[in-house]
């Protein structure tokens, strides 16, 4: 609310879609703006909640560091090709990126301590193996607002992971493909911590493993494991307990298996607990 007005934030791509729906064929500020008032009496678009100051400072901060990453690996791969006059310029300018970047990261670093909230959050999300210092200060940057989120789904598709199914009757049936509509920036963000996952998560690895018998290709379960990633981190953030791999688990075992052994081991220690009691 601002000024006696609710604002909304919405993609573009809606009220494109709502035009289009409308068979409008003029575009016009007049007439953009009619469709604007038309599509949010008609969808009711929630209302924005703005950032708090911290995380708008981490946000940018955040993505200023990938903005050098971007252009030092532009500088590196310039070295190559670059004329013998310049190729000392380009070094000294990669060398200035990194210290530039180092000293972004410690502010980050710095602004995470100093806020209680934003601490709690980061040593929870330590606790995931597989996220580390340079993909935690994304996720706390831009999952500012859980509350929007009632299931890890929605999470999911908000980062834009979902799958995009196309069938129709009995004759078109499409290759599931990932929808890609969602925030670009936390795909990118989640894409290493889910390949070191495979590597140090035993729960990951097994779950890698159950894919790759079923004859999945390498891009498929990468996006696989992403998902299964952003469904720990929701019940990790939403619980505010730390990362329990039993219970995650629990969470991918979908024919029970491991769940029955679970219960069978707390059977015994509950049967043999008792009998040192009566003891």
């Amino acid at each position: 609310m601002m000024l006696g007005h609710i604002v909304s934030i919405v993609d573009p791509a809606r009220i494109k879609g709502f035009a289009q729906s409308e068979l409008i064929r003029t575009k016009t500020d007049k007439i953009d703006a009619g469709i604007i008032a038309r599509f949010c009496l008609a969808m009711k678009p929630d209302a924005w909640i703005p950032p708090t100051p911290e995380i708008r400072s981490l946000r940018a901060l955040v993505r200023r560091v990938d903005s050098l990453i971007d252009m030092r690996s532009q500088e590196k791969n310039r070295i190559s090709t670059a004329h013998e006059s310049v190729i000392v310029l380009i070094k000294q300018h990669v060398s200035y990126l990194d210290q530039e970047i180092e000293r972004i990261r410690k502010q980050i670093a710095d602004l995470i301590g100093r806020n209680p909230h934003l601490k709690q959050k980061k040593d929870l999300l330590d606790s995931i193996p597989g996220l580390g210092k340079a993909t935690i200060p994304h996720l706390l940057a831009e999952l500012d607002n859980l509350d929007k989120f009632t299931h890890f789904r929605e999470m999911v598709a908000f980062i834009g992971l979902a799958p995009r199914e196309t069938i129709s009757g009995s004759s078109i049936k499409g290759k599931p493909r990932l929808c890609k509509i969602g925030h670009a920036r936390l795909r990118e963000a989640l894409y290493m911590p889910a390949l070191i996952s495979i590597q140090c998560n035993p729960v990951m690895i097994t779950f890698y493993n159950r894919l790759k018998e079923r004859g999945k290709n390498g891009k498929v379960i990468v996006c696989a494991i992403m998902r299964k990633l952003v469904h720990v981190i929701f019940g990790v953030l939403k619980s505010g307990k730390m990362y329990d791999p039993i219970i995650s688990q629990l969470a991918l075992d979908k024919n029970g298996i491991y769940k029955q052994t679970i219960l069978k081991i707390l059977d015994v220690i509950n049967y043999y607990s008792k009998g040192a009691t009566k003891r």
